[in-house]
């Protein structure tokens, strides 16, 4: 691969920004509304763990820079069994994480539209979901295009949360304080708040995915993945807080678009409509881009063995078509099951289950961190690596037990059904290998 190919430090940065910034923070302010002042507190918690794991990610690219990302980190330290059963669980929080994102582009939708509150929702969310399983059918190309659109428009909405937060500072400051939330502070409260805030940071180890396709890894992918996930948590602290002060407890709790219902309350009528339209913007291009993903991560592991052959076989445009449309058939049976609760209980359920799915990936590579520090890899960072192996353990357990045991044992189950499968995988393997010599 030439250097022309490759990619560098702002396309990697682009990509934890992107990857991080989807539906979830727009629809978290009314799913984290009944924690009230928890939720900030938990959002803190949140957003120093997740620097903590960044940090993990940037020690192992730049101690292993030769791995090609989270799966050969795990595969050279921990050996294969867990390397597969974190790129697993990993791949079922990607379809799941399909489920989420079309279930909450659903509610801004409907504030987009109001007509579209006719159809039932989770037929509507099957609708999105599925209309980005054929875009991708036609080809990596067209799902790219499509990813590029829609991101350059992602960040106006956050721009907008910012400055009329700034706005209503400045012209009428009494606004912040004329109905703070009423929940009390508890430990409990704030993890379970922090567990639901941690779905919106949930891609922080994007740059390293795809490392071997990265111009100079061992020191572009540290440098991005730090810079992505300060720069992301800046943003994410400013407009969690504004609809959590302004907007009345329950009022926003009770919202399937709070961003949008915050601009028409503050920034006037009508106002929170144009909003909602570049929310589902966003939303919809990180459908495209999560299922653009799911369906090369699928074919990668066909092609390494651990899943059917059959699931890395192209289309006539390129495109993994049944690793496309079983994904699709994945993510649309959890859609299925969320739609007994409401439209955000339904979001929060399924936000929990993606986090816990991804959990498993982000424990194996601080524990890889760790096992790398002591094989002597990391002998620059001294036992600064080290402490940033246990910090990272230390929130992923503090996040599995905040997760709830529902979402936990869905999610547990999940990922150990991938184990008879990777057994079967492995036993055709030998049953090969002679055959073919």
């Amino acid at each position: 691969m030439n250097d022309g190919s490759k990619i560098g430090f702002w396309t990697c940065t682009a990509l934890v920004v992107g990857n991080v910034i989807g539906i979830g923070i727009f629809l978290l302010p009314a799913s984290l509304a009944p924690y009230g002042f928890n939720a900030l507190i938990g959002w803190t918690i949140t957003l120093a763990g997740c620097l903590a794991l960044a940090r993990v990610f940037a020690h192992l690219a730049h101690a292993l820079p030769q791995a090609d990302g989270p799966y050969g980190y795990v595969r050279s330290t921990l050996g294969e069994v867990p390397a597969y059963l974190a790129l697993w669980a990993y791949w079922v929080s990607l379809w799941l994480t399909n489920a989420a994102l079309a279930t909450g582009a659903v509610g801004y939708l409907t504030a987009v539209f109001p007509q579209s509150g006719a159809i039932r929702p989770d037929l509507l969310a099957l609708g999105l979901l599925w209309t980005f399983v054929v875009v991708n059918l036609f080809g990596l190309r067209t799902g790219g295009g499509v990813q590029i659109v829609t991101t350059a428009l992602k960040l106006l909405p956050m721009a907008a949360i910012a400055l009329l937060g700034g706005w209503v500072l400045l012209t009428s400051p009494e606004s912040y304080v004329a109905h703070p939330p009423a929940t009390p502070v508890t430990f409990r409260d704030v993890m379970a708040a922090s567990t639901i805030a941690l779905f919106a940071m949930l891609g922080i180890e994007s740059a390293s995915v795809p490392a071997a396709r990265v111009d100079n890894p061992g020191r572009t992918i540290p440098r991005a993945t730090m810079t992505g996930t300060v720069l992301t948590a800046v943003i994410y602290i400013i407009v969690s807080a504004v609809p959590l002060l302004l907007i009345h407890q329950q009022e926003l709790a009770a919202s399937s678009a709070p961003f949008a219902l915050l601009m028409d309350r503050f920034g006037g009528a009508g106002f929170g409509r144009w909003l909602a339209l570049f929310v589902v913007v966003s939303g919809l291009g990180c459908l495209n881009g999560w299922t653009l993903l799911i369906g090369q991560l699928t074919r990668t592991m066909a092609d390494n063995g651990v899943l059917p052959a059959v699931l890395a076989r192209g289309n006539r445009h390129g495109a993994p078509a049944l690793a496309l449309v079983v994904t699709g058939a994945l993510a649309s049976a959890m859609v299925w099951m969320s739609y007994n609760k409401s439209l955000v209980d339904a979001f929060t359920f399924i936000t929990r289950v993606v986090t816990a799915a991804n959990l498993p990936l982000y424990l194996c590579c601080s524990l890889a961190l760790a096992v790398a520090w002591r094989r002597g890899a990391l002998p620059q960072t001294g036992r600064a690596a080290l402490a940033v192996a246990f910090a990272g353990m230390a929130y992923v357990i503090f996040a599995f037990v905040g997760i709830g045991h529902e979402p936990f044992l869905l999610a547990l189950g999940l990922c150990a059904a991938g184990l008879p499968l990777y057994a079967f995988m492995r036993l055709r393997r030998r049953v090969a290998a002679p055959a073919k010599a």
